[in-house]
């Protein structure tokens, strides 16, 4: 067996069931090999768009997905959303093949790329070691890292001895969560103690298994209320003390309560300044905790935080333990029947009233995104790009829990949002996925549209077209710059999804969203594009982040 074949071949045996790319010479017979040891392939018609489907499917699944890419240009291709996922610790090896000649066209440093965007760096050196090399990438990928797994053309069609078995340590399982220590746990559980108005902010390290469960009956005794940050939105879906996300996306009802903590507990969440409004939603005497398995994490955003180092689960666990074994009570704190029905009635941007801006041939974004949230399944994933609508179905269309909202906005780059449907759908076959996309967005990332048909996704794809980069517009607009370069002229985004394939519908008002409906209850045989004319205007977290500039 060859090197490129063996690497394949162990990969899928130390647990990955799933790879993304857009396959060259140089990832040609790696990527057959998974497929030949039983793993999907799925192949993309950009690297840019493999790797970040591969992100949302981890992200989505739980589970440690592969991108397999070209050498040189095939990497640097698929280098924004490799950033996207090392930023966001996301469960993911890279595999690259790798011209180590420089006078190879394709020759860059690929380490290089790696250590500069976060990812953890490795390579094959040699046939006897290219299997150990596969499992290491996989072991530390499971630690949430996204690994750069380099495997150089003069090195893949050596001869390697039969691989067997993964051994034990590289079972998918991996390493059981470690809890924080006594000393940090009962620095925790005094300051639950000493709070009459704690407020839990849990993100992306509370989406593991069991940790919304032990959050929720730690919340219960101490009398916190519930919220996230926007990556671990629908954690806490059906929990009436639960304020949704907690930062810009808040409601006004949700970042009042949030303000008026007098102690914020971080949950596997950096409490950056999207979660905590540039600081704003922390009050002056408020306390400030960040639970985190990872030490470097804890005040590299919320300088002056006190750290408890644990897993987020094993934490909360541990915590509950310890007040049961202190005897104290159970503590009310703000759940209380009013705070209970401020929240039912008013927690939710589609409870907030609103003046609708929709206009001869606009609608407005909250209206369109309500008039989805009402006639779209219950069951679905959100998956959302960057831009100034991102709020709008971020906020206004329900998620069941946190996998069914898919957020790859580390990088705060736009054009990822299809992709990331892709994975998402991908990770939840059985729900609908929604495509929440701008109009720059979606012309960035419309090769994936032909994926999307390919593959035959249940998919509603809809863009938010206000024929600009609507962030540019709001941000410089009011200042008197020009803004030619960000305009554009009106395009028939309908008309681009029918050619891929796609039913299509122009929304310039509520009623045009019948044919939605009419959608969801057919056949869905082919995904759905809605191309929505939206009013501009500049969305209220836009108006929250430049407040932080």
């Amino acid at each position: 067996m060859h090197v490129a074949e063996a690497v394949g071949r162990a990969l899928v045996d130390a647990g990955v069931t799933h790879a993304y790319g857009v396959v060259g010479s140089g990832n040609f017979h790696l990527t057959n090999a998974m497929v030949d040891a039983g793993a999907r392939f799925v192949a993309t018609r950009h690297e840019g768009g493999a790797a970040t489907a591969a992100d949302a499917y981890a992200r989505t699944s739980g589970d440690v997905a592969v991108l397999t890419v070209h050498q040189g240009c095939g990497l640097t291709n698929a280098m924004t959303g490799i950033t996207e996922a090392a930023k966001s610790r996301t469960p993911l090896v890279v595999v690259a093949a790798e011209a180590t000649q420089p006078g190879s066209n394709f020759f860059v440093d690929q380490d290089a790329l790696a250590r500069a965007v976060g990812a953890v760096p490795l390579r094959v050196t040699n046939a006897a070691g290219a299997v150990d090399a596969a499992r290491e990438a996989v072991a530390r990928a499971r630690s949430r890292r996204t690994v750069l797994l380099n495997l150089p053309l003069d090195v893949q069609g050596a001869e390697v001895p039969d691989i067997g078995g993964v051994e034990a340590a590289f079972a998918p399982d991996g390493p059981a969560p470690e809890a924080a220590s006594d000393a940090d746990l009962a620095v925790l559980v005094d300051a639950l103690l000493a709070a009459e108005r704690p407020v839990f902010v849990a993100g992306r390290g509370a989406r593991t298994a069991g940790s919304a469960a032990a959050l929720e009956a730690l919340a219960a005794r101490t009398g916190a209320l519930l919220a996230t940050s926007a990556v671990a939105r629908g954690l806490f879906v059906g929990n009436p003390y639960s304020l949704d996300v907690s930062g810009g996306f808040s409601s006004p009802l949700a970042a009042d309560l949030v303000r008026e903590s007098d102690l914020i507990v971080g949950w596997g969440c950096a409490l950056n300044m999207w979660t905590m409004r540039h600081g704003r939603l922390i009050g002056p005497e408020t306390d400030v905790v960040q639970v985190d398995d990872d030490p470097t994490a804890i005040g590299a955003q919320r300088p002056g935080a006190t750290g408890v180092v644990g897993d987020v689960c094993a934490t909360a666990a541990d915590a509950s333990a310890e007040l049961e074994r202190r005897a104290v009570p159970v503590r009310a704190g703000r759940r209380t029947p009013e705070v209970r029905d401020r929240i039912a009635a008013r927690v939710r941007w589609r409870d907030v009233p609103y003046d609708d801006t929709s206009s001869d041939g606009q609608i407005d974004p909250r209206t369109l995104t309500i008039g989805l949230d009402d006639v779209l399944p219950r069951e679905r994933v959100v998956a959302v790009d960057s831009g100034n609508f991102m709020g709008y179905p971020s906020m206004f269309l329900d998620v069941p829990d946190e996998r069914g909202f898919c957020f790859t906005q580390a990088f705060q780059s736009i054009g990822l949002g299809l992709a990331t449907a892709i994975g998402a759908a991908l990770a939840q076959p059985d729900r609908l996925t929604v495509a929440a996309l701008g109009d720059g967005g979606a012309l960035m990332g419309s090769a994936e549209l032909e994926t999307v048909v390919r593959l035959g996704l249940d998919m509603a794809v809809v863009v938010y077209d206000d024929e600009a980069y609507g962030a540019e517009v709001h941000h410089f607009g009011p200042h008197g710059h020009p803004l030619g370069t960000v305009e554009f002229p009106p395009t028939d985004i309908a008309a681009i999804g029918r050619g891929y394939g796609f039913e299509a519908v122009t929304v310039r008002a509520p009623a045009d969203l019948d044919v939605v409906a009419r959608w969801v209850t057919g056949d869905r045989e082919r995904p759905m594009l809605v191309h929505a004319k939206v009013t501009r205007g500049a969305s209220w977290w836009l108006e929250e982040a430049f407040a932080g500039h």
